[in-house]
């Protein structure tokens, strides 16, 4: 069994470790952290060895407008997007090794022409130090205090053009068209007891998820989305307690031509079991929540398309921690595979994979919350770090940190040259990816990998048929509201 906390400080001890760039400011900013720890079960002796080998932070992505048909712009950067990439870059050393007759710490030959499976023993566990954003992240509160939320809402930002770099900006509150501000309990609690619009009912509240046809497969089962919601206030009379229902909120909306969140004071604000999409830099986005991810990953694995080429098997998390922060079991397993629980007729070598979920008791120094508890006066506003910082265990620049999309602190100048480019960009990967074709004997390279037509990125990607039929069993059974990639953005060399 997986030590929540043991997993937690080895992942913030790796953290701390890192060079000074990129990191948030002290006392003033604060981040998101996620990781993937390998983890490697020795059946001779039943040790059980630990190493994060890709860490991820950051909380911004960009929006549509600045997305490049060169795939030379990092669209999402998130944590927990992050992490990931930089595990792909991890992934795609670690098979460079094997296929050049190298000791692998990870793969081995598997039966098929031209693929490998992880060794025996070993396994991935995805860290992140806050539920993700979207679904996982609407979960009931306990208490009468705002809490730090994965996905901040942000408003408008005047005369940007999505050509920023390098900079950091601070969070703005989100603004619903004309509609004012919900008050939250704590601010309710100031006003006369006696004013209070609160139920003093015992009786429990919970949230139900309304069905239809047309959208039965965007909701989730009526008892995963039935909770318990208590949020108890503190009363001056004679030891009452009165109970508020209430949700956290998510600033990432949801996916258009579905449920649409109904924005009613209380519980009833969010609909529940939905796609969602991150808000950006002013504009709409076309990346999907975190929670979402989570989910994708859970069918299709978090290898990705052209990994699958190479890979008899999907590589599924076994088990996914997250450190002290608001947190419901029951909300992260209607996220991350409730909602695909039905999902059927996968080729092989894909299946649904829940993983385990475990919470830790330690918080992320650099959280909002614990940000919060350090400000002081004269430190600034508390504000979002601009910086995404990536690391991953490989042998040549292992770190990667950004802003907006570009390389950390380069110039306007720079841009659309590959010192611009971030190593986790669709390019960079795709690039690194090509290397470990031309590094693969010609005799040894899968079947799919032997046709001379594969050329764009695009190519690449439909080429790995089975992960393509997995994905369309998902999509269709699941997630048919998934905004499907423009072509014309995946079609670069």
């Amino acid at each position: 069994m997986v030590d929540a906390d043991e997993i937690a400080e080895l992942c913030y001890e790796r953290f701390k470790q890192l060079p000074r760039r990129g990191k948030p400011e002290a006392g003033r900013e604060w981040t998101l952290l996620a990781a993937v720890v390998k983890i490697r079960r020795r059946a001779s002796s039943g040790a059980v060895e630990k190493e994060v080998v890709s860490m991820g932070t950051g909380t911004k992505c960009i929006g549509r407008t600045s997305m490049s048909p060169r795939g030379d712009v990092l669209n999402d950067s998130h944590a927990e997007v992050i992490a990931r990439r930089g595990c792909i870059r991890y992934l795609i050393h670690e098979l460079r090794r094997a296929v050049s007759g190298g000791d692998s710490a990870v793969f081995c030959v598997a039966d098929q022409q031209g693929k490998w499976r992880l060794q025996s023993g070993v396994s991935f566990l995805f860290f992140t130090s806050h539920t993700p954003c979207g679904d996982a992240s609407i979960i009931p509160m306990t208490d009468a205090h705002d809490q730090a939320q994965p996905c901040p809402p942000v408003t408008s930002v005047k005369g940007h053009k999505g050509t920023e770099v390098g900079g950091k900006r601070k969070a703005e509150e989100h603004n619903q068209g004309e509609k004012t501000k919900l008050p939250c309990p704590v601010e309710q609690e100031r006003g006369d007891p006696k004013q209070l619009n609160f139920s003093l009912s015992s009786k429990r509240v919970t949230l139900s998820q309304s069905h239809s046809t047309e959208t039965a497969v965007e909701t989730v089962s009526q008892a995963s989305a039935q909770l318990e919601i208590k949020t108890k206030i503190p009363s001056d009379t004679a030891g009452l307690h009165l109970q508020a229902p209430d949700i956290h909120r998510t600033g990432a909306k949801c996916v258009p031509g579905g449920p649409a969140d109904l924005l009613q004071a209380g519980a009833a604000y969010h609909s529940t079991g939905v796609l969602r999409v991150k808000p950006g830099r002013g504009e709409p986005t076309l990346s999907l929540s975190c929670s979402d991810k989570l989910a994708r990953w859970a069918v299709l694995g978090f290898q990705g398309a052209m990994l699958s080429l190479y890979l008899q098997e999907a590589l599924y998390f076994s088990t996914v921690v997250v450190g002290k922060c608001p947190y419901s079991k029951e909300v992260m397993q209607r996220a991350l595979f409730t909602r695909c629980s039905r999902v059927s007729h996968l080729p092989a070598g894909f299946s649904l994979c829940p993983p385990v979920l475990l919470q830790s008791s330690l918080e992320f120094p650099f959280s909002q919350a614990q940000i919060k508890l350090r400000h002081q006066a004269g430190q600034g506003r508390i504000s979002p770090c601009g910086a995404a910082i990536s690391w991953c265990n490989v042998s040549e620049e292992p770190l990667d940190v950004t802003a907006n999309g570009y390389k950390h602190g380069i110039t306007k100048k720079a841009l659309g040259t590959a010192k611009a480019r971030s190593l986790l960009c669709k390019l960079e990967l795709f690039h690194s990816f090509l290397s470990l074709v031309s590094a693969t004997d010609p005799s040894a390279l899968p079947d799919s990998l032997r046709k001379t037509e594969l050329q764009t990125y695009w190519d690449y990607k439909q080429a790995s048929q089975l992960y393509q039929q997995a994905w369309q069993q998902l999509r269709s059974q699941a997630f048919p509201l998934w905004p499907r990639s423009n072509r014309d953005l995946l079609l670069f060399h």
